[in-house]
């Protein structure tokens, strides 16, 4: 037995260090690539006669990684703004042919869609043509993002044992109240107002009713939007298409008799016919590739600075590693940036890319601090809203001198939440005791091992009433709008950036193209002259971190929950 036990034990100890050994490694291996050279990479030869190709499922990003290992992991991804260009510049070069793209896989929001939407009917206004192929647009799963996308093109091509899962929008948020009393956790919550949902999966059993009409009206305009779409590309009436869309899904010969799909084929077809539409010496060629290979214009207009805020909101610096683990828009990050930008004597302008749920409301305090900077400084700011630029996200765009926001975008969500919950229940049910000792009558308002006292939360409705009013008030201010007129489409309402326009909570519907045209008109120059400066500069792999704004003193919060996250207890008050 003692044998047996020695044979275990050694191996368990040999499987330890093992692990140790391949831990150091891996250790070693992320320094070395850390502090290496940026690779060079070589510069794709350009055919003389292309048919440009874009892969869907390789995904497209606002921004190259941070980190290089995550960038490695994502391969041939593409950046939006690099996919844009080469698109407008594409159409122009008389080499290419036209274009194919294979949907139906990878991430794609709607307003990402109508970013390329719109970049592809530009393409094929200079005469070029454009086909999508998809082995199946949903497999199980929703394809109508896929499918409002693929629409943009002149034909579609469908895998014949494919789907078209045309369905519409669906939103379904779980509803833990019941749960949490069963476990003993008590939440202690509060917000402004009574359409800011993100306490309510956690207080209520259901979807309130006020949240319910706001919902339904973002995914009415959502659904209204990706019928007018198929109706313009497939040249039928909306009517139609929105019947369409209330008769999916379909198998692939239903997609083809309803006049959803032009062609039953497999890729290796689609990519006879495309070359043989181009041409006999065409070739297939990468959007990525192009965008390497194709000789950039010389720009010697005015210099605009180009910034963006991606992610959930919070006070430090900002991430951005999509491949592992989520973007975050840093204040400190975001805040220098912008500030570096006005110390430039070059830029005459700036462009801030937004794509947030929000965040910790300081966080973008500190940032919207930043953008009134430049509001008196006079220097024109356009903000281009991407998927998501509500509560802390549409905060820290209120002081633009422009906001340019897609159809599809979320935006507004102006409200507040703050609170915690309180598990002393759950310790109790667990058996645990919790003792400790403080100094300060408050000290402990934020364990969640006790209730908020009557004074306690005295505190936090003055200062949720505080927060709320600040908001409210920088948006009549920024947005030039009267207060009565702000405190009607805010209450923690969500908007489609088509009803925002409306109501004067953006300027415009476009992109990140229309962005960068209207600041170039604010500088009196033409698009394509303005040369686009980033902000912090974009580092090639191997770069430390981002200098923040500020240095990164020592902070003692408690938890605090940010935009979508419902966990312990909200330190900072969140317009998230």
């Amino acid at each position: 037995m003692r044998a047996v036990m020695f044979i275990l034990k050694s191996l368990v100890g040999l499987f330890a260090a093992i692990g140790f050994l391949v831990l150091v490694a891996l250790i070693g291996l992320a320094l070395l690539v850390s502090r290496a050279e940026p690779l060079k990479v070589a510069r794709p030869e350009m055919p003389e006669s292309a048919v440009l190709t874009l892969d869907l499922a390789q995904g497209v990003v606002e921004v190259r990684p941070d980190n290089p290992l995550a960038r490695a992991s994502l391969g041939e991804v593409i950046v939006l703004r690099e996919a844009l260009e080469a698109l407008e510049a594409a159409g122009r070069d008389p080499r290419i042919k036209g274009l194919v793209a294979r949907v139906g896989r990878g991430a794609l929001d709607i307003a990402l869609v109508q970013e390329l939407r719109d970049a592809i009917g530009r393409f094929r206004a200079q005469g070029r043509f454009a086909v999508a192929f998809a082995e199946s647009l949903g497999e199980g799963g929703n394809g109508t993002q896929h499918y409002y996308l693929a629409s943009a093109f002149e034909r579609i091509w469908l895998q014949p044992s494919g789907d078209l899962d045309l369905t519409g929008v669906l939103i379904q948020s779980p509803f833990l109240r019941t749960a949490l009393d069963k476990l003993g956790v008590e939440p202690q919550l509060a917000q402004r107002e009574e359409f800011k949902g993100v306490m309510n999966t956690l207080t209520d059993t259901a979807l309130p009713a006020p949240q319910r009409r706001n919902l339904q009206r973002l995914v009415d305009s959502w659904v209204g939007q990706i019928a007018a779409g198929i109706a313009e590309g497939r040249q039928i009436d909306a009517g139609k298409a929105r019947a369409l869309i209330d008769g999916g899904p379909y198998d692939a010969e239903g997609a083809l008799e309803a006049g959803l799909a032009d062609r039953l084929g497999y890729w290796d077809e689609v990519r006879a016919a495309v070359l043989a539409e181009a041409g006999d010496e065409a070739e297939l060629f990468a959007l990525s590739d192009y965008a390497r290979a194709r000789d950039e214009p010389e720009r010697d207009g005015p210099v605009v600075g180009l910034i963006y805020g991606l992610g959930p909101v919070q006070l430090g610096e900002s991430e951005n590693d999509p491949g592992f683990g989520q973007a975050v828009m840093g204040a400190d990050t975001v805040a220098q940036a912008i500030s570096d930008a006005l110390d430039d004597p070059e830029v005459e302008a700036i462009v801030f890319r937004v794509d947030s749920p929000g965040g910790s409301y300081v966080a973008s305090d500190v940032i919207w601090r930043e953008m009134q900077r430049a509001r008196e400084a006079g220097t024109p700011v356009v903000v281009s809203m991407g998927g998501v630029a509500a509560s802390g996200g549409y905060f820290v765009a209120i002081p633009a001198h422009r906001i340019v926001a897609q159809p599809g975008t979320v935006t507004g969500s102006i409200g507040v939440v703050a609170g915690k919950l309180v598990l002393s229940g759950l310790w109790d049910k667990l058996g645990v005791a919790w003792d400790g000792v403080q100094a300060g009558d408050n000290a402990d308002i934020w364990s969640m091992n006790r209730s908020f006292s009557e004074d306690g939360w005295a505190r936090l409705e003055r200062r949720l009433d505080g927060t709320y009013g600040d908001f409210t008030a920088k948006v009549a201010a920024g947005r030039g709008l009267a207060l009565e007129d702000v405190l009607k489409v805010a209450k923690g309402q969500v908007w489609t950036g088509e009803d925002a326009a409306k109501n004067g909570l953006v300027d415009e519907l476009g992109g990140l193209s229309r962005a960068i045209a209207l600041a170039a008109e604010a500088v009196e120059a033409e698009p394509g002259t303005v040369q686009l400066r980033r902000f912090p500069e974009e580092r090639p792999s191997g770069c430390a971190k981002t200098r923040g704004h500020a240095p990164s003193w020592p902070r003692t919060y408690g938890p605090r929950a940010g935009s979508g996250h419902h966990g312990a207890q909200a330190r900072d008050r969140h317009p998230g």
